[in-house]
């Protein structure tokens, strides 16, 4: 039967297979092959945790930004265990050459199509780095005003003082002007106040001064600012500048507004506002 001729053939070949050379010339290369590969990726993986972490506590002892460190721990642990997989695949004998280009092309095509997202995480390490703010101060930026309540590596999230959760993309707050209201420890507060022309001056001027004597939130260094500014159409204007600390900016601008209307009025001083007066002739 041919089936049975077909077996017969077949045993004869297995039979005739030298098995102490197929190890020697397959098996043993290859599964040292392996062995070996399996050696590089574990040795390799411990090697890069050990550099990570040295990374880490260069980074640390720097005092360099929590967020950043990871950042660039996990790129250096990204970097270092692509090379470690290559090695074991070279070991492997596979063409790492295509391998590599490969990635590089794939790079390049990621990049590319993410060019927005890179720009917004560079921006993300450069306010990391240079820390224009921080968290919790009151800042002006993209537009936006509000307090920095987290500082990521793609956007930045901010609080408005109606309490909403503004997120703004990296990119637009490094590429614009950052205004820090809480940076410095002390503000001045720039305030206008107008009195009729038919007023005294000079009363008005003691008036105001003496409302920010008053105050203790207002500082004596620099020693606040009570002068004419404007002889405007209907009123006399005063630009009225103390200082305070930074905290209690809006306090002070609130507060002394309404005391000084109080002692205006307590003082017969006046507070025009805009009017128009109608003369109308009589029919002859």
């Amino acid at each position: 039967m041919p089936e049975d001729l077909a077996i017969e053939e077949n045993l004869t070949a297995l039979s005739n297979i030298d098995v102490p050379q197929l190890i020697e010339t397959y098996v043993l290369p290859w599964g040292i092959n392996i062995v070996m590969a399996l050696a590089i990726f574990v040795i390799g993986k411990i090697v890069v945790n050990l550099i990570v972490s040295f990374v880490k506590k260069l980074m640390t002892k720097g005092k360099v930004d929590g967020i950043l460190i990871n950042f660039i721990a996990s790129i250096v642990k990204t970097i270092l265990l692509l090379f470690v997989v290559i090695a074991s695949l070279n070991q492997l004998g596979v063409n790492t050459t295509s391998l590599i280009a490969l990635i590089g092309a794939a790079g390049l095509a990621i990049g590319l199509a993410l060019q927005g997202t890179l720009q917004n995480l560079a921006s993300g390490v450069m306010l990391i780095i240079f820390r224009p703010f921080d968290a919790g101060h009151f800042v002006e930026a993209a537009g936006v005003s509000g307090v920095i309540e987290e500082i990521g590596i793609f956007t930045t999230t901010m609080r408005t003082g109606d309490n909403r959760e503004v997120i703004i993309p990296n990119g637009e707050i490094f590429g614009g002007t950052i205004t820090n209201y809480s940076k410095r420890s002390t503000r001045r507060v720039d305030m206008v106040f107008g009195i009729g022309y038919d007023d005294d001056i000079k009363k008005a001027k003691e008036i105001m001064s003496r409302v920010l004597a008053e105050d203790d939130r207002i500082l004596e260094d620099p020693a606040p600012l009570v002068a004419v500014a404007e002889l405007a159409d209907s009123s006399v204007n005063f630009n009225v500048r103390p200082w305070c600390a930074t905290g209690e900016y809006w306090n002070v601008y609130f507060d002394t507004h309404e005391k000084i209307k109080l002692a205006f009025d307590a003082e017969g001083i006046s507070i025009p506002y805009p009017q128009m007066d109608i003369h109308q002739d009589k029919a002859a």
